[in-house]
C-alpha cells in the first residue's frame, strides 16, 4: 500500500509537469493527489490495526530480528501463517514460518527434558521417547511394532555411559564356532557386534584400599563390572561388581595376609571378630579361613593362589555353611572325613575361632545347589554379584540375538535324514527313538562326561539336583 501511494504521487507529479499550461490538467493533478492522499491515509490505518494485533510496539524487521512468536501465542492454535500475520504485519516466507515452526518444538522438547523425572533425579540423559514406560525395576516399550511388545530390559542409571578403560581392554577376535580345521566345533555361533574384551582381575592379589571409580557393562559377561584404582599406586583394574556397589565406595583385599589377624591360633577370637566387622563388605577378598559361616560369597577360587573360577555370573551367590577336617585321601563316608551336622556347625566355628581343631577345607553351597569343599587357603569375594534380574531381561526379536552373536538353530525334525537322526520321514515326527543330538548322542538322562576318579569327584559333597536328566532349579 505504501508503494501504490508513493507511485500515485510520482504519477501526479508527472502529469503535473507536463499539462502545466491547461486548466484540465490542474483538475487531473487535484485527483491524482486526492487520490494519493487516500492510499496513503488507508495504509496507515492497517499499520495501525496490525500494532493493535501485535504484542510489541513497533513491526520488527526481517533481516535484523529472526521471527519469534509472542508470549500469548506459543501454545495458540492458529496456523503459522496467521501466527506470522499477526506477528509481522505481512504474508511471511515459507522459510520464515519452517523456522519459527522449528523453534518452538525445540522449545517443546527442552521443557519436557527439563521437567522429567530423571532430569529431576539427576541421573544420566537418556532418550525422551514417548513409547518408553518405566517402572522401578524394568523398561518396557509401548507396543507401536511386535518386536517391541515383549521387550524388557533392566533399569541401569547407574552404569557408565561412556567408553571403557583403554587399556584394559584388548581386541575380540571371533571364530564363528570353528576350530583351527575351519569345522563348526560351536553351533549357533557367528556374527555380532564389535566388542573388546575387559581384562578381570580375579587374582585380586594387591592389598590397600581401592577406589571405585564408576560401574560399567561389560558385553562379555552378564553381570556388571567395577572399574578401581588403588589410593597409593594409582594403577586401574576391572573387578566383578557385587550387588550394591556404587562409585564412590572402597573395596580391599586381604588374600596376601596383610592387616590380618593370624589364622594360626595366635590371634584371639575378639581379635578375629573385630577383624570381621571391618572387613566383611560387599567387594572385598578375604581367605575363606576368615570368612564367617553363613555369608553369602563369589568368585570363589578352586586352588590357592588361584584365579576365581566359580560363582561368577550374573545374580549368582555361594554361601559359606561349614568348616570340616578332611583326610588327604579320603572319600566321603571313609574314616578320614568327617561329615557335619547341625551340631558340629556350631561346635566347629568356636574352635576355629579358638585355633583348638585347625580345618583344612570349607563346605561352599553353589547357587545350583552342589556342595563343594574348597581348600581353607582359597579366597573369595564377599556379596552377591550384581545384576540379578539378568534372568528377566527379554530380547523381544531375533535381530537383537543376532547382535549378541547368536545365530538361529534349526530343529532336528525339520532336516533331511542325512543331516540329523531326528530328519526325514513324513510328518513332523522324529520316529520312535530316543531324543538325540545333531551327533548322535543321547540328549536326555546319560552322562557325556569322560569318567574320572573312581567314586566321582571327591571335592563334591552333594551334586546339584537332578530330575530325570534335568536340572531341577535352584535348591
Amino acid at each position: 500500500m505504501l508503494r501504490c501511494a508513493v507511485a500515485s504521487s510520482q504519477r501526479a507529479a508527472a502529469a503535473a509537469a507536463s499539462s502545466s499550461s491547461s486548466a484540465g490538467a490542474a483538475m487531473s493533478v487535484q485527483r491524482l493527489a486526492s487520490a494519493a492522499a487516500s492510499c496513503s491515509s488507508s495504509s496507515a490505518a492497517s499499520l495501525r490495526g496490525v500494532r493493535a494485533l501485535s504484542s510489541v510496539a513497533q513491526v520488527p524487521n526481517y533481516d535484523v530480528s529472526p521471527p519469534t512468536l509472542p508470549p500469548f501465542m506459543r501454545r495458540s492454535r492458529l496456523s503459522p501463517a496467521a501466527v506470522a500475520l499477526a506477528t509481522h504485519g505481512g504474508e511471511p516466507t515459507r522459510r520464515e514460518r519452517r523456522t519459527a515452526q522449528k523453534a518452538q518444538r525445540k522449545a517443546e522438547v527442552k521443557r519436557k527434558a527439563e521437567s522429567s523425572i530423571f532430569a529431576k533425579a539427576g541421573v544420566a540423559a537418556q532418550k525422551y521417547a514417548p513409547y518408553v514406560r518405566r517402572d522401578r525395576q524394568f523398561k518396557t516399550f509401548k507396543p507401536i511394532t511386535r518386536s517391541l511388545r515383549w521387550t524388557r530390559y533392566v533399569l541401569t542409571p547407574h552404569l557408565h555411559r561412556g567408553k571403557p578403560e583403554r587399556a584394559l581392554t584388548i581386541a575380540k577376535r571371533g571364530t564363528g564356532g570353528r576350530n583351527s580345521t575351519g569345522r563348526v566345533t560351536v553351533r549357533g555361533r557367528g556374527g555380532g557386534h564389535r566388542r573388546r574384551l575387559r581384562l578381570i582381575d580375579f587374582y585380586r592379589r594387591e592389598s590397600g584400599e581401592q577406589e571405585v571409580l564408576r560401574i560399567e557393562y561389560d558385553p562379555g559377561r552378564s553381570a556388571h563390572i567395577a572399574l578401581i584404582q588403588h589410593k597409593v599406586s594409582g594403577l586401574k583394574s576391572y573387578i566383578l561388581a557385587p550387588e550394591g556397589l556404587r562409585a564412590g565406595d572402597t573395596v580391599e583385599s586381604y588374600r596376601s595376609g596383610e592387616n590380618t589377624p593370624a589364622g594360626d591360633g595366635e590371634a584371639s577370637s575378639l581379635d578375629i571378630g573385630i577383624f570381621r566387622t571391618r572387613a566383611i563388605r560387599p567387594g572385598n577378598v578375604l581367605p575363606l579361613s576368615l570368612i564367617p559361616i553363613g555369608t553369602k560369597i563369589h568368585a570363589a577360587t578352586l586352588v590357592p593362589n588361584g584365579p576365581a573360577k566359580l560363582i561368577r555370573s550374573a545374580g549368582a551367590e555361594g554361601q559359606l555353611i561349614a568348616f570340616v577336617k578332611r583326610a588327604k585321601a579320603a572319600l566321603p563316608g571313609s574314616v578320614g572325613f568327617i561329615e557335619p551336622s547341625e551340631s558340629d556347625e556350631e561346635l566347629s566355628e568356636l574352635d576355629v575361632s579358638s585355633g583348638a581343631v585347625v580345618p583344612t577345607h570349607a563346605q561352599v553351597k553353589l547357587t545350583s545347589g552342589e556342595v563343594r569343599l574348597l581348600p581353607m587357603s582359597c579366597a573369595a569375594a564377599i556379596g552377591r554379584v550384581s545384576n540379578i534380574d539378568h534372568e528377566h531381561v527379554r530380547l523381544g526379536k531375533a535381530g537383537r540375538a543376532r547382535w549378541l552373536g547368536i545365530k538361529p538353530k534349526v530343529r532336528g525334525v525339520a532336516m533331511n535324514a542325512c543331516d540329523h537322526p531326528h530328519g526325514g520321514g513324513r510328518g513332523k515326527s522324529k520316529s520312535n527313538m530316543h531324543p538325540r543330538s545333531i551327533y548322535g548322542h543321547k540328549t536326555k538322562g546319560p552322562r557325556t562326561r569322560k569318567p574320572g576318579t573312581k567314586g566321582g569327584n571327591m571335592m563334591v559333597v552333594r551334586e546339584r539336583p537332578r530330575m530325570n536328566g534335568k536340572r531341577a532349579g535352584k535348591a
